[in-house]
């Protein structure tokens, strides 16, 4: 009870003595808790403090002393960016001294292996820039640079004058020995194909090559495509190469299997069934007989002698045993280009090579091989340069008699020339055809869809390949120039029946005659006078 009483009495006490401390260590952690002046930052002095004047000019010196310092720091990056940018420049100006301007290439003979891979690039570059891989899209068709092409005797190329023959035999020195050398590189690269090891193999010479076309893109070098005959008949061997104004480069080494790559020739025609019979003992020889994978479609505008026309396809498929031909009848006026659109989009099986043909053309085996082998489907159309007849009676009008048509296809500077002015007869694949839009048939009349077609794939990416053929001949016929025809298209349609009758000479010749008959009377009255 007493001990009770006794802790009442000292509770209050206590309670006092423990406010007393929780006040004591209160101020005492104010104290010691209350932040201390930044040593950056100086307490600004009394008022009434003897030291106000100095305080002041301590604290502006302090800043001055900031701004100084940030002042030096900003210099100093400056210099830094400037030493970065001459580090630039000097690394720029090295690589420019590496790598100069490809006409301006520069070799450390110091460093062999340096200089070497330096040149290997140049090299693949001025590939890369060539026309080789993919086409480039072109402006006009002036713009398009044409193949020659070649054999081991004679090069086929595009008469640019009245002095050039359309063939050279026998071929210019320096330009034989370029397609020897060319020749004799392909041989070696197919009697040592690269990964054979050991292995056996064909060995290869210079009678196995067929035939070979090559251009010179003058600001980058010359490309070569060289055939070699394969291990069957329908096989082939294809390698392109390519001159960058150095050594030749392979740049494809490939076998091309042709034995079932089928070509669909179409011929749009009205009337002239004697043409159409010439054309069909052609066909019959070359395609039928000698090429076998070939179809035949014709699209024949209106009924005046078409009986006749059917006919001839029906002995032509009786007699040889001929049934790849399709007949297209439509009653309308005739238009090539209607034509061979039609032919081309009537055709329902795979892709196929077209070659759009007239009735006064001849062909050989030969070029329908090069037909398919200068189509590639989304990669290559073939415009062939065709050799162009000119008038028989003109030609060999000093003769007893005309030859033989057979003996008429001979390709010289007197009996015809290159109709580089053609793109009528051309080899793609019927795919392209259609992507491409196929012809323009608002043209009407005579000419201009053919140009049109062309332009298109000129301003495509694929690759035309324009060159001369040896086994491509327009046969002459008596050229009509309707009146309905444009100023423009008369006038085309007129220099075309210029060109096709007689060569400038021979022309000159006819012009002359009455001179020449009148110089040889009066030199046989002068001889009877003596």
């Amino acid at each position: 009870m007493m001990l009770r009483r006794g802790f009442i009495l000292f509770l209050p006490r206590l309670v006092g003595l423990l406010v007393v401390a929780c006040c004591s260590v209160s101020i005492v952690y104010m104290l010691a808790c209350t932040p201390k002046g930044d040593n950056q930052q100086l307490a600004l002095p009394r008022v009434h403090s003897l030291t106000v004047k100095e305080g002041y000019e301590a604290i502006l010196q302090e800043r001055e002393e900031q701004h100084r310092n940030y002042i030096i720091s900003l210099k100093k990056q400056i210099a830094q960016l400037k030493a970065e940018l001459q580090g630039r420049t000097e690394q720029l100006k090295n690589m420019q001294d590496r790598y100069p301007d490809p006409l301006d290439i520069q070799l450390d003979h110091s460093n062999p292996e340096k200089a070497q891979a330096n040149l290997l690039a140049f090299l693949h570059s001025q590939i890369n820039k060539a026309e080789v891989h993919s086409g480039v899209k072109l402006s006009t068709e002036y713009a398009a640079v044409p193949f020659e092409s070649f054999t081991l005797q004679k090069v086929y190329q595009l008469e640019t004058g009245l002095t050039r023959h359309p063939e050279e035999k026998p071929v210019r020195k320096d330009k034989r020995d370029e397609l020897i050398e060319v020749i004799e590189l392909a041989i070696g690269s197919l009697n040592n194909p690269e990964g054979a090891g050991n292995a056996k193999h064909r060995v290869y010479t210079a009678s196995d090559f067929v035939e070979g076309i090559y251009r010179t893109e003058k600001d980058k070098g010359t490309l070569y495509e060289l055939t070699f005959k394969g291990d069957t008949k329908h096989q082939f061997r294809k390698i392109v190469l390519f001159r960058p104004f150095g050594p030749v480069m392979k740049v494809k080494n490939e076998n091309v299997n042709m034995a079932d790559t089928l070509i669909n020739v179409i011929v749009p025609l009205a009337k002239r069934a004697s043409k159409f019979r010439q054309f069909m003992q052609n066909f019959r020889e070359m395609g039928i007989q000698q090429d076998g994978r070939i179809h035949l479609t014709v699209v024949y505008f209106g009924k005046e002698q078409m009986n006749e026309v059917k006919s001839i396809l029906e002995n032509t498929s009786k007699s040889a045993n001929f049934k790849n031909f399709t007949f297209i009848q439509l009653n309308e006026e005739f238009s090539r280009g209607k034509g061979l659109d039609v032919g081309a989009r009537f055709w329902k099986g795979n892709n196929v090579v077209l070659f759009f043909c007239d009735v006064d053309i001849y062909f050989t085996a030969e070029f329908l091989n090069s037909c398919r082998l200068n189509t590639q489907p989304g990669k290559k159309v073939f415009y062939p340069v065709l050799f162009s007849q000119y008038n028989p009676s003109i030609i060999y009008g000093h003769h007893d008699s005309i030859p033989s048509l057979e003996q008429q296809l001979i390709i010289k500077k007197e009996t015809g020339f290159w109709r580089d002015f053609g793109f009528g007869m051309t080899c793609q694949y019927r795919s392209d055809f259609i992507n491409i839009g196929g012809f323009d048939l608002d043209i009407k009349g005579w000419g201009g869809e053919d140009v049109h077609l062309y332009r298109k794939y000129l301003h495509s990416n694929l690759i035309v390949i324009r060159t001369p053929v040896r086994g491509l001949f327009h046969l002459w016929h008596e050229k009509q120039c309707p009146d309905e025809l444009t100023p423009e298209q008369y006038k085309m349609c007129m220099q075309s029946k210029a060109m096709n009758e007689a060569s400038h000479s021979q022309l000159g010749m006819l012009v002359f005659k009455q001179e020449i008959e009148t110089h040889l009377h009066r030199q046989k009255a002068s001889s009877k006078k003596t």
